[in-house]
């Protein structure tokens, strides 16, 4: 059995860091069906670990859950913790599919994360774990080439 939620109808302050944030799951009410589920997290900000400088992120991330879902607020706790965190894109956007897909052990996850250039150069990044089952529509995460990305 999973603990209750944490964060769910109750105030929340923004963890000072990943290491501190709490994600909370809760049962699937459709765990006899295959269906995807999109998160879109348009304005995720963390610190480039050399400068300092902040860097920003289309994050997007689509799963087929199993048992579980992630609640929703504790998500966007979790992500919000990355604000004074510094990591590169690559661990950032892997850290955040692994944790969830840890926590949630989903048939499938995938997430992607489409940076904003910092030095001229976007980095977009992209991981997944799981197998999508064959009955499930997964529609294009609509994010397009870095032209202004806007």
């Amino acid at each position: 059995m999973s603990k209750a939620p944490r964060h769910l109808g109750k105030p929340s302050a923004v963890p000072a860091s990943p290491a501190q944030a709490v994600l909370d799951r809760v049962q699937n009410p459709h765990g006899d069906s295959n269906y995807m589920a999109r998160f879109t997290a348009p304005e995720f900000t963390t610190l480039c670990p050399i400068t300092g400088q902040p860097d920003f992120a289309h994050l997007v991330i689509d799963y087929v859950p199993g048992k579980w879902l992630v609640e929703s607020k504790s998500l966007k706790l979790y992500l919000n913790s990355y604000r004074n965190h510094g990591a590169f894109h690559e661990d950032c956007t892997v850290a955040i599919g692994k944790k969830l897909f840890d926590l949630l052990k989903p048939k499938w996850l995938r997430i992607g994360g489409y940076w904003y250039p910092r030095g001229g150069m976007p980095i977009d990044v992209f991981w997944q774990a799981g197998r999508l089952p064959k009955d499930v529509w997964v529609p294009d995460q609509g994010v397009s080439p870095y032209r202004g990305r806007g």
